[in-house]
């Protein structure tokens, strides 16, 4: 029997975690000859993530360089995987969500007449700035894709509104469910001991993160300003930042939080760490797409610190709302979870609308089933 060669293109933390159990599946396979390639458009963080997950790349790009643009990027990307293509050619090439990475990763596939299958396909915000440059990136990207795994039913209606063939279209759920039930532990230590020495038990401990391009400014500033007042009016409250590199996001955090009691603000932890202290927090607020995701698996409500969301599906469900960078209505909306135990329960006890943790079987299945190895087309993932 001819294996279909695989090669899975990744190249920032984010992508690395949703694509490593799909990795793993495909590694595990017989039907596979899978291969995996990595742009190191971040370098550390994406090598924390190939060392939790014991994957070694066939290929590495190396392209991340000091004050990189997305021109920069985008180039080195194409003309690296220009020549993988062709010694390699791959039957298929799969890339993930909605980097940067992964749009020049399509691309180059697409030059060499490729196919492209598009993990966490169809997620859309309709607004081509926000969130920047991801949006396009993933339009982008599924304008290129010959097969689209939608992570949910609202991201295949997208993708069908978009004029995409609904035989190339299959709902997965999203993969970020399965890499959770590998990095997840009840009894878990961190290596930090502020974090072994919180009172998650006593004390309401949120876990916070806010860095993205779009808050920059004003955005950050409300968000500080906010939690400060938040730990204030709660005594019973402990706020861990996982503050990001960016001086941009760390002047002002350091600015506003670094001398506030019961405000913690800590280096990024690395993906199993964060996973660990989602699991042992109380609530969660961020302006993150995936946490948007991990947090609500976990039975943890969700503050989005953002006007908008490409993933909807979580607001609808109750377990995410959205609260945008307004100082008041940040402040308004963690104090009705903070003290309300009904409003608390109705948000952790809300069905998780975002997998199962079966996203990578159903990938893998999907693609033999388009390949013809197989002739049972994959059941999707229903909520």
């Amino acid at each position: 029997m001819k294996k279909i060669k695989v090669i899975s293109i990744f190249g920032t933390r984010p992508e690395a975690i949703k694509m490593a159990p799909l990795v793993k599946v495909l590694k595990a396979r017989e039907e596979f000859e899978s291969k995996v390639c990595v742009t190191a458009q971040h370098r550390e963080m994406l090598d924390q993530v190939l060392a939790l997950f014991n994957i070694v790349p066939d290929f590495d790009l190396n392209i991340m360089k000091n004050k990189q643009t997305l021109t920069g990027i985008t180039s080195k990307v194409l003309e690296g995987l220009d020549y993988i293509f062709s010694k390699e050619r791959p039957d298929i090439v799969l890339v993930h969500g909605d980097t940067t990475t992964t749009f020049a990763a399509s691309l180059a596939a697409f030059y060499q007449k490729i196919s492209v299958g598009h993990v966490e396909a169809g997620l859309r915000t309709y607004d081509k700035y926000f969130p920047f440059p991801e949006e396009m990136n993933r339009k982008l990207t599924g304008a290129i894709a010959d097969l689209h795994f939608a992570p949910t039913e609202k991201s295949k209606l997208n993708l069908l509104r978009e004029g995409v063939n609904e035989k190339n279209i299959y709902i997965t759920g999203n993969t970020a469910i399965d890499a959770m039930n590998h990095t997840v532990q009840d009894s878990y230590k961190f290596s930090n001991e502020k974090l072994n020495d919180l009172d998650y038990k006593g004390k309401k401990v949120i876990m916070i993160t806010a860095h993205r391009r779009e808050n920059w400014g004003e955005g950050i500033e409300n968000i500080c300003k906010a939690l400060k007042k938040i730990v204030e009016q709660n005594t019973d409250v402990e706020l861990v930042y996982l503050v990001h590199l960016n001086p941009i996001v760390r002047d002002v955090v350091y600015k506003h939080l670094s001398n506030v009691e019961r405000v913690h603000l800590l280096e990024p932890l690395d993906t199993k760490e964060t996973h660990n202290l989602m699991n042992k927090c109380f609530m969660v607020m961020t302006d993150s797409g995936g946490i948007q995701e991990e947090a609500p698996h976990l039975g943890k409500p969700v503050l989005v610190l953002r006007g908008v969301t490409e993933r909807p599906e979580g607001v609808k469900a109750g377990k995410v709302k959205l609260v945008g960078t307004d100082e008041a209505q940040i402040v308004s909306e963690a104090n009705k979870i903070l003290r309300n135990k009904e409003e608390y329960e109705k948000m952790s006890n809300a069905i998780n609308p975002y997998g199962d943790g079966k996203a990578s079987n159903r990938i893998a299945e999907a693609i033999l089933y388009h390949f013809g190895i197989s002739k049972v087309k994959p059941d999707e993932f229903i909520v």
